[in-house]
């Protein structure tokens, strides 16, 4: 598996814990708000709720929970949020890209500056680091009982530059950032909900570090994803299976 499957992966067995799912939902919930805000509270003329929606479902998000994030999108009063994203690099010259969405956003700069100068890491500014990353979509489907070769062969007309499986029994594919359109509208074709659909920003190299250093950055990774401001955060960590076996 590729590097960015396993932290896939990985992602989406720690969201199975109570405490963990609670902080994924209310990101979920914040992007919902978000989307309605943007363009409106009706999924089938606004792309992004309707994604937002998806990727609700696919983590189990019951439907009251979405529909009152839809009511909350609709109420005036209701906060708005700002996206702002934000580069630099922890120690052993480890890449990170944090995306945000936020109602304060000098408590969002505060909070992620703190980490960085907590950690040994050092903030640069927007841009420094877009040549490490690409801009691709992301899709992760339960295979069920989906033919294999048949939805290769499907999503691959869609546009797919990649199609994993991995032990679990999910196939991760990856798309251009401009096939993520159609590669959505593939899988509503095919009657498939993903279990989550994103952008996603993939190095493209890693690096790999000794066992111990990257645990510690993993660790500072982890508090980026706890912070409420935080909707995402990518890196160019090496994810070895040394590594997943001491998760």
């Amino acid at each position: 598996m590729s590097g960015h499957s396993k932290w896939s992966t990985i992602k989406r067995k720690k969201g199975a814990a109570d405490a963990k799912r609670s902080k994924i939902f209310s990101k979920l919930i914040k992007e919902i708000t978000v989307a309605v805000k943007e363009g409106g509270p009706d999924p089938e003329g606004n792309p992004r709720l309707r994604l937002a929606i998806a990727n609700a479902k696919g983590q189990s998000m019951p439907k009251d929970n979405i529909e009152r994030a839809i009511s909350k999108g609709k109420d005036k009063d209701t906060a708005s949020f700002t996206e702002a994203t934000f580069e630099g690099y922890l120690p052993n010259g480890i890449a990170v890209y944090v995306e945000t969405q936020s109602d304060n956003s000098q408590r969002t700069v505060s909070n992620v500056r703190a980490i960085f100068n907590k950690y040994g890491g050092s903030l640069g500014t927007n841009g420094s680091l877009s040549f490490l990353f690409d801009r691709k979509g992301v899709f992760i489907v339960p295979k069920g009982d989906i033919d294999q070769d048949e939805f290769e062969l499907e999503t691959i007309d869609a546009g797919a530059e990649d199609i994993e499986l991995d032990d679990d029994g999910f196939f991760h594919i990856t798309t251009s950032m401009e096939d993520f359109g159609s590669m959505m509208k593939k899988l509503e074709e095919l009657s498939i909900e993903p279990e989550s659909a994103e952008l996603q920003r993939l190095p493209h190299e890693t690096k790999t570090l000794d066992k111990e250093a990257a645990q510690k950055i993993l660790k500072v990774i982890e508090l980026f994803e706890d912070d409420d401001d935080v909707q995402h955060i990518f890196h160019n960590l090496e994810i070895t299976d040394e590594l997943i076996a001491e998760m």
